[in-house]
């Protein structure tokens, strides 16, 4: 198949949308299928609000028209909510194409946690949004039951997985491995929605770590003088880094998944963490973590698990799985829909009109 990625989220950006996109893209090419990611690289752009690592596309509609056109895929799937997004599901609609969506972030708990946005007006739009596909994509079983509790339908388990040939029990980073024990790291975004402060406000013997950036670094950085923060880390630097925990420490209250939590596991590293979606779905608690509501008894008891059953689990995650079930849920576009992709908005709209013009003549005749 040709399938068409839209997404607002792509590289240079480090966050999981990013990595889960280029994971499947990277396995559905192994598989033989041909991807192209439409994304704001090469566009102009605006820095996003309280996140100016992350751009936004300005007007991207006349070069997501040359890239369909260009393509012609065999489906379109819509990654994100952006303005990307956006006009993807603008397109689609207009040529009346089938395509799917899917639900990587809480956007309505992150805009209320910077600017009184009540969540009922931030859910309302994005049901709309996601309407409009033929499935939404969401990442796990909780998230699917609590999206259909706020009346989103059609949804469409697509859950994460971890790349195995990286992220394995490996020697600790020599920076980290004589730093006071235990050593509980957290890895991700430096984030207010990440619920940071609920890990670095407890008082445990040994040592703290974040890795990772964010608008929240310098405030946090300030506060809790006594914190090591590594910055962003990739490739080999960040498995050694992530291997030297006694713990991975998985504060957020928000995430949709928390792939951080399964690159722990595969280096052999346990997770203490709130009893919240995203850890439900991913952590058997008692065997690769602990999960509690007292994040400082979640850690002590994490300290104990077996590391090396940590790691047989995250087996279970692997991104040809995982992969498998995007492939499900695509919706092809039919063969003579697909003459539309080549054709201009005008263009599409006479074509359907005539299309029914057509078959209204016909019903007539019948």
């Amino acid at each position: 198949m040709k399938i068409a990625l839209a997404s607002d989220a792509w590289t240079p950006q480090t966050n999981g949308v990013v990595t889960t996109l280029k994971a499947t893209a990277a396995t559905l090419t192994e598989l033989g299928h041909e991807v192209r990611v439409i994304s704001p690289q090469g566009l102009s752009s605006i820095a996003c609000p309280s996140y100016p690592e992350i751009r936004l596309a300005l007007a991207p509609g006349a070069h997501l028209v040359r890239e369909l056109k260009a393509f012609r895929p065999h489906a379109v799937h819509v990654a994100t909510e952006g303005p990307l997004g956006l006009a993807m599901r603008r397109y689609c609609r207009a040529r009346a194409l089938p395509f799917t969506s899917s639900y990587h972030t809480r956007y309505p708990e992150y805009l209320r946690a910077r600017w009184p946005i009540p969540l009922a007006v931030s859910y309302a739009w994005l049901r709309r949004f996601h309407g409009a596909a033929v499935r939404t994509f969401v990442s796990s079983a909780s998230l699917e039951a609590e999206l259909g509790a706020r009346g989103f339908a059609c949804l469409h388990r697509w859950r994460r997985g971890v790349d195995l040939r990286r992220f394995r029990p490996v020697a600790p980073h020599p920076q980290l491995a004589s730093l006071p024990r235990p050593l509980m790291v957290y890895a991700g975004r430096l984030a207010v929605e990440k619920n940071l402060e609920a890990f670095l406000r407890l008082e445990l013997p040994g040592s703290k770590v974040l890795i990772g950036d964010g608008p929240e670094r310098a405030a946090l950085a300030a506060r809790y003088p006594q914190v090591r923060f590594t910055g962003y880390c990739f490739g080999e630097e960040l498995v050694s880094r992530l291997a030297a925990a006694d713990v991975l420490v998985f504060p957020s209250l928000t995430d949709t998944f928390g792939l951080t939590m399964l690159e722990a596991l595969a280096c052999g590293v346990p997770v203490a963490a709130f009893p919240v979606p995203g850890p439900l779905d991913v952590i058997e608690s008692g065997v690769t973590g602990v999960l509690d509501h007292d994040l400082g008894r979640a850690i002590g008891a994490a300290l104990r698990l077996e590391r090396r059953v940590c790691a047989a689990r995250a087996a279970q995650f692997s991104w040809h799985a995982a992969t498998a079930q995007f492939l499900a849920g695509l919706a092809p576009i039919p063969l003579a829909r697909r003459a539309a992709l080549a054709v201009g908005r005008s263009s599409a709209m006479i074509a359907r009109i005539s299309a029914r013009r057509q078959a209204s003549e016909a019903g007539d005749a019948n």
